[in-house]
């Protein structure tokens, strides 16, 4: 097989759609030799800040000398980044190995869905490589999502918000069900900062299954104006002066979570040093997130793609208007079609001088006709474009060197922008 093959072949599952449920990956698994079984896992999920967290945390554990694991999703142009060991994503020569042997190993009859096969590949690709330990991202709620099948050594919930609601539930007290479903029996369990309803729900299923709970304001917290100088104290460790790689105010609290994981994993023999905290928290990149891909104007990438992700991009935002008198925003915005487009992009609207309307290469992308019904109330000038190639070039044609682009609403469209820039077809990045 052929890697552009091995690449076919999982895109073509996506015919599956999602299925939430356990009982084909145990088997997908078991089919594989069971490879979970033979893994040290950090399981981090959440509604926003669990990828940038699970970025963190790895960071640091890779600067103190671990061979890390990190499993993330979606990717943004290259499928390989979903699957990295030290930073490093897997070769084409050993997906389209991995590929060939789950083809091998199910029947027919199977039909497991794309994340399940994807996950599946990634925990047998760690434990291949003989990883220390694996950094493992929730997909999508946690009780059912397929990563949900590993005892892992401590794990974390960033936030709860309204999203996924098809499938997750339609209040935050739901989702929070169904994100403690990655709660284990014993096994310490770090919450962030969420509302009460969804606070209780982590606590009666902590409680439920004798697993420590902490949380954030409570047993760990962080003090600093922003994440470049800001102080950490947990039940024992405190670290003053650190450094965080990520911009905006929001990741304060996703650097918390991760020093609070970290910190409960310690005493099952994962040792960090004060060294390798400060190093990982400085030096680590996520792409997407509040990410500046080119200046002069300024484009900035963020994959807020909830009403609560936009109240954190607005913050970021307004900061931009306050130190640069004068200068304006223009937003690349596209989302897809099932999400609350007004909800989102109310918080923004006060920020934007011009909007470009367009849509990721996704079949459940809105279109721009969509999108611009919930503009009622939008005065400024709105152009659509639907090929996200159009509306980038649009934008920096309408934009003066000091202003500022900002591309959100989806990671599928900043992956779609990303592709562009890169001079990559977007037939290459989903199929």
């Amino acid at each position: 097989m052929t890697y552009p093959a091995a690449i076919q072949y999982l895109f073509g599952l996506q015919k599956h759609g999602i299925k939430l449920g356990l009982e084909t990956m145990r088997l997908l698994l078991q089919a594989l030799g069971n490879p979970e079984r033979r893994l040290r896992v950090l399981h981090i999920g959440g509604t926003n800040g669990k990828g940038s967290t699970a970025a963190m945390a790895a960071a640091i554990l890779e600067a103190s000398g671990m061979r890390v694991g990190l499993y993330t999703s979606p990717h943004l142009v290259e499928f390989r980044e979903r699957i990295r060991v030290n930073g490093a994503m897997i070769s084409e020569e050993h997906l389209t190995t991995l590929v060939e042997v789950v083809l091998a190993a199910v029947p027919p009859s199977m039909s497991p869905t794309f994340f399940e096969v994807t996950t599946a590949m990634a925990l047998r690709y760690f434990a291949d490589s003989h990883v220390d330990i694996v950094v493992l991202e929730v997909g999508m709620g946690g009780r059912f999502d397929a990563t949900n099948v590993v005892m892992p050594t401590a794990c974390a919930i960033t936030t709860i918000a309204l999203d996924h609601q098809e499938y997750l539930g339609w209040t935050e007290a739901t989702i929070a069900h169904e994100k403690a479903g990655i709660i284990k029996a014993g096994v310490p369990v770090v919450i962030g900062n969420m509302a009460v309803e969804a606070e209780t729900v982590m606590r009666h299923m902590a409680d439920k299954l004798n697993a420590p709970l902490w949380k954030f304001g409570n047993e760990f917290s962080v003090e600093g104006n922003g994440p470049e100088r800001f102080t950490y104290r947990g039940p024992t460790w405190q670290f003053n002066d650190l450094r965080c790689g990520l911009a905006g105010q929001h990741q304060l609290e996703n650097a918390a979570c991760a020093l609070a994981l970290l910190e409960a994993a310690a005493p099952s023999d994962v040792v960090i040093t004060e060294t390798a905290i400060r190093e990982g928290m400085r030096s680590v990149a996520w792409e997407g997130r509040l990410e500046i891909a080119e200046e002069h104007p300024s484009i900035l990438l963020d994959g807020a793609h909830n009403p609560a992700a936009a109240l954190m991009l607005a913050r970021y935002l307004k900061e931009f208007l306050a130190s640069h008198p004068g200068s304006r925003i223009l937003l690349v915005w596209g989302m897809m079609r099932e999400k609350d487009h007004r909800a989102f992009i109310a918080p923004l609207l006060p920020l934007l001088s011009e909007i470009v309307l367009t849509q990721a290469s996704l079949a459940r992308s809105a279109s721009v006709n969509e999108l611009r019904s919930s503009l009622s109330e939008y005065h400024m000038p709105v152009h659509a474009e639907p090929h996200p190639a159009d509306a980038l070039r649009t934008a920096k044609q309408r934009a003066a060197s000091d202003d500022l682009i900002c591309v959100a609403g989806s990671l599928m469209l900043l992956g779609d922008i990303k592709a562009v820039m890169r001079g990559r077809s977007l037939s290459l990045i989903r199929g």
